[in-house]
């Protein structure tokens, strides 16, 4: 890193057709800002830059199924992302959107570049057609089974349930998006980037990359094994970066085309010195991503810059594994997620308590999992019980018996050289694990310090020397301060919020990496703020409360997906005519002793009252069916249940979650009438 005067780091662009999940902060965003608020620290020349991707097939369809417009639907999520980032503390530099006037001209000439300069290769090809919707289909707008795993539902361009990256016409059973009708191959013409071509240079690339992560490595080289293939740039559809050549109307950029050069649209917009960030040597660009976004990349935005000349390829791509949920993939199609923008409303100034969970099992190298359960130890087992309890006693103590103030160093109890020793050890070991992306390891070593203060002040127990040596006991006090201050610093990139309260209370107005192992941080003499509880409990009903939702929403899913139940065989008229159905009013119920599923009803069917016993106890109270009109089966041979003799059976319709409704005339209807 010391090669670069200045770093560009990217997190993905995130299509602007819904709101943000916990998955999609674990894949790319925290991680990223992490990352980025150390080089801060460090005083490092960085920019942030992200935005919305606001082209692509998952947009049309989201406005399809709104009835709204492309724009209406990137408008409304665009500023429900924006919002629900900053609140969360992801410090862009630039939050853009690929539907600005600006990215469209730099994406126009980019395209423009290639090909003047005969980079592309124009084809007609065959596309799938929707002859119903009159329309030729891009790869979301095609459905069908993957030839790999064999899953319904796959994308024409990727699996989401094995992650196989696809091209439309290797789906299996394929069907329109739009009409669900049969697609046909029909002739268009797109202009395609041969990456075959291209192929050495990127092998030469990636091999210069030792130091990438095993996921990323791995997923390029199968494609390159695999040998590549030339890609369509362009697409037929009416929503995107128009191409600027003459006679394509309803053809624009492929969205991944024109996405990645977002990063590079949305940086000219944040400075005049745009190019500075992408194109001098001396500069460095990290894309942090989700796994699924390698191959995009790692190979097809690099051949781009390749083909276009003078841009910087990126010197690191370090890609997360997916966050599950409960032991659940994580989906936003059937719900299955923890929504930002409702975290925020649910758990109001609990911003660093999801960040502090979700980078303590980050997927690093592998499918991580959450659980509110672990949430909740996360934060009332570590950020209560450690960080939260050294800063709460140094508070207290201080206050008690030093009025605020920060108490002068003396003679010390013969413990603080060990813990200066332990300190000092913690700023290399911390700045090398950032620097290689495992955050999940920093973080432990930046609650070190609030470890090690709590057991300093457990072994000193400046509570007990203060009756007969308060300077000492102030000493003691005065380490304490110290470490605070320092843990304020080394937390910064993972709990900024807890540790901009910290550095109030302190009165730190400027602070900076080195003054990590520094003991005069917080000069004698000075006023504190107690900041009171830094971090509180999460109580079981708060998380049972999540867990309840998640269980309604697992509910929900199972019945969206619930099938009619197959018909019954055929049967004769005649069978059937031998059936006698009636409507008749129940005059009396009550529930049968020892059963808990049967009711003993009484129904006047016309002629006389009847008892039938009906198996619903668990669906009605017997009081709330006295006076109903109901269908029965009246010539039913009778049948003895429990003693008591059944005449007859009354007809119930089941419901998709197993729920009973009685099967009722739409008026009043005699007692006895028949229903033919």
């Amino acid at each position: 890193m010391s090669d670069f005067s200045r770093t560009t780091v990217t997190a993905a662009l995130i299509y602007a057709n819904g709101p943000i999940h916990i998955g999609h902060l674990a894949g790319c965003y925290l991680p990223a800002d992490i990352y980025v608020r150390y080089l801060r620290l460090q005083k490092k020349d960085v920019i942030f830059v992200s935005g919305t991707d606001e082209h692509g097939v998952p947009i049309t369809i989201k406005a399809a199924k709104e009835g709204k417009t492309p724009q209406q639907v990137v408008d409304y999520y665009y500023k429900e992302i924006k919002d629900s980032f900053e609140q969360f503390g992801i410090s862009f530099d630039i939050y853009g959107r690929t539907s600005d006037p600006v990215h469209h001209e730099v994406s126009q000439e980019f395209f423009l570049k290639l090909y003047n300069e005969g980079k592309f290769i124009e084809e007609v090809t065959e596309q799938f057609y929707d002859e119903e919707a009159k329309q030729f289909l891009a790869d979301r707008y095609i459905t069908g089974d993957c030839p790999s795993c064999k899953q319904p539902g796959a994308y024409g361009d990727q699996c989401e349930k094995c992650g196989t990256t696809l091209s439309p016409t290797e789906l299996l059973n394929p069907k329109s998006a739009l009409s669900g009708s049969k697609p046909v191959l029909k002739p268009t013409k797109n202009w395609f980037l041969p990456l075959d071509q291209w192929q050495p240079e990127l092998e030469k690339y990636i091999n210069s990359h030792p130091e990438w992560k095993s996921n990323v490595m791995g997923q390029v080289k199968s494609w390159l094994q695999e040998g590549l293939k030339p890609r369509a740039m362009t697409r037929d559809l009416n929503w995107g970066v128009p191409i600027p050549l003459p006679d394509t109307e309803g053809k624009v950029l492929y969205v991944w085309f024109d996405a990645p050069i977002g990063y590079i649209s949305m940086t000219k917009q944040l400075t005049p010195e745009w190019e500075t960030y992408w194109k001098a040597k001396d500069s460095r660009i990290v894309h942090f991503i989700g796994k699924d976004n390698i191959v995009f990349h790692c190979l097809i935005f690099p051949a781009m810059c390749m083909a276009h000349g003078g841009y910087q390829l990126a010197d690191q791509v370090p890609a997360n594994e997916f966050m599950n949920l409960e032991g659940d993939k994580i989906s936003t199609s059937r719900n299955w997620a923890v929504w930002l923008h409702e975290y925020l409303v649910d758990f109001p100034g609990k911003q660093d308590v999801l960040r502090y969970a979700l980078t303590a099992s980050s997927p690093e190298t592998k499918d991580a999992d959450f659980t509110w359960a672990d949430f909740q130890t996360k934060n009332n087992s570590e950020l209560v019980a450690i960080l939260g309890n050294f800063v709460n006693r140094a508070f207290v103590l201080i206050d008690k018996n030093f009025d605020s103030v920060v108490p002068p160093k003396g003679e010390g109890t013969g413990l603080e050289a060990d813990l200066m020793a332990a300190v000092a050890e913690i700023p290399a070991k911390l700045a090398v694990a950032l620097e290689n992306y495992k955050f999940r390891d920093a973080l432990v070593l930046a609650m070190e310090i609030a470890r090690l203060g709590n057991k300093y002040l457990a072994e000193a127990e400046p509570w007990k020397i203060m009756k007969e040596d308060p300077a000492k006991a102030g000493t003691v006090l005065n380490y304490a301060v110290q470490l605070v201050a320092q843990a304020s610093i080394a937390l910064e990139p993972f709990i900024p919020f807890s540790a901009q309260k910290l550095r109030t209370a302190l009165g730190m107005e400027s602070f900076e990496w080195s003054s990590i192992g520094y003991f005069e941080v917080i000069a004698a003499g000075a006023t504190l703020k107690n900041p009171g509880l830094l971090f509180e409990k999460i109580e079981d009903e708060a998380v049972q409360k999540q867990v309840d939702k998640l269980v309604q929403t697992k509910a929900q899913m199972e019945l969206a997906t619930k099938t009619v139940p197959a018909l019954k065989e055929t049967v004769a008229f005649d069978d059937f005519a031998k059936m006698d159905i009636r409507i008749g009013e129940i005059v009396a119920a009550e529930k049968m002793e020892k059963s808990k599923k049967l009711l003993k009803l009484q129904v006047n069917d016309g002629f006389v009252t009847r008892t039938i016993l009906s198996g619903i106890a668990e669906h009605f109270a017997p009081g709330d069916l006295v006076g109903k009109q109901v269908t029965f089966l009246a010539n039913l041979a009778p049948r003895k249940m429990m003693g008591i003799e059944s005449e007859g059976m009354i007809l119930m319709a089941e419901d998709a979650d197993g729920s009973l409704a009685l099967v009722q005339p739409n008026k009043q209807i005699w007692n006895g009438g028949a229903v033919n």
